[in-house]
């Protein structure tokens, strides 16, 4: 949700939101202590407090649609949990059919395609993520406005990944990618159990994996895309700068990269700020930004079409001729 949404909706709605996400924008954060995490979650709840109605849902997909096709992107895979959102707008199928009825809009203007993630809550009980998976499976598909991944989202410390096994079959069943969070807060062996229990085709961050080269080594060779977002990293004091953040060890050992800003919302940056710090504090060329991108596009669950065109327009940013603003 854009800041400027947040504060209109608030106001509307006669919302007091925490006075640290008011006054001091973005607002911050502790490190990897509960308090930190908690302020996280606390500010987190309380904007999502302020979507409470389908008008709005649709704003908030609509918006960071444009957002990210202003920055350049070609596709988008936004995530939800329409636990939050059923009670305002008459049940969690309701919810999850006016996301994907948005996303559906927003790509047939041809700016920007956009897929959704349905994503459970390691805070709830893995039953409630099994009927979020049987829900996300009915309307699995490959194109703009269908659900093409299903994740595992909220505090990584909270839940046990194994009892989630049965809402990722019944996902991966449907053709859905396995797209759940690991190994941020904590460390590789959140990334281990990941990969036993989930058989992800992408984990949201997974930077500590580092941390265990063998396991490093097993999901480059199994081809597992991470989702690393060095703003979210430094903003939860899981690195104390963006030069701690291990994204050229990553890249180095051949692990598929897939930048992303995770929460703009609450870290204050977007997509385009990651990758000026891959370029301004990493020291990645050209070639490297460019491999960058290349590499979330492979692992996303775009149409071919639309991969195509984009990696084309890589190529054509690269080319000598080429004179694009850097």
């Amino acid at each position: 949700m854009r800041f400027t949404t947040l504060m209109e909706l608030a106001e509307e709605q006669r919302i007091r939101l925490p006075q640290a996400l008011v006054s001091d924008w973005p607002p911050r954060l502790k490190g990897r202590d509960e308090r930190g995490w908690f302020r996280f979650q606390r500010l987190y709840d309380a904007a999502r407090s302020c979507v409470r109605s389908e008008e709005t849902m649709r704003r908030v997909v609509r918006e960071a649609a444009h957002d990210d096709a202003t920055e350049g992107s070609r596709w988008l895979e936004i995530q939800v949990d329409p636990t939050s959102y059923a009670p305002h707008v008459g049940g969690l199928g309701n919810a999850l059919d006016i996301v994907l009825d948005e996303a559906k809009r927003v790509s047939d203007e041809g700016e920007i395609g956009v897929g959704v993630i349905v994503a459970a809550s390691r805070i709830r009980h893995p039953l409630d993520a099994r009927t979020l998976a049987r829900l996300a499976a009915r309307h699995a598909g490959d194109r703009p406005g269908d659900v093409v991944g299903f994740g595992l989202s909220n505090d990584e410390r909270r839940g046990d990944t194994a009892e989630f096994e049965g809402a990722f079959r019944i996902a991966r069943n449907a053709g859905l990618a396995i797209v759940p969070h690991g190994g941020e807060l904590l460390g590789p062996e959140a990334v281990r159990d990941t990969l036993e229990h989930a058989s992800p085709d992408r984990i949201g961050h997974g930077v500590r994996s580092v941390e265990d080269p063998a396991l490093l080594a097993e999901i480059v060779d199994r081809g597992i895309t991470l989702e690393v977002c060095p703003g979210s990293n430094v903003g939860l004091g899981v690195y104390d700068t963006p030069f701690d953040v291990p994204l050229p060890t990553l890249v180095e050992a051949g692990a598929q990269i897939a930048l992303g800003a995770d929460d703009p919302l609450l870290f204050g940056s977007r997509l385009a700020d990651q990758y000026e710090i891959a370029r301004s504090v990493h020291g990645f060329d050209d070639d490297a930004l460019a491999g960058l991108a290349r590499s979330s596009i492979e692992g996303s669950r775009a149409p071919q079409e639309i991969k195509s065109s984009a990696l084309a327009d890589i190529d054509a940013w690269l080319a000598p001729e080429s004179t694009p603003e850097r």
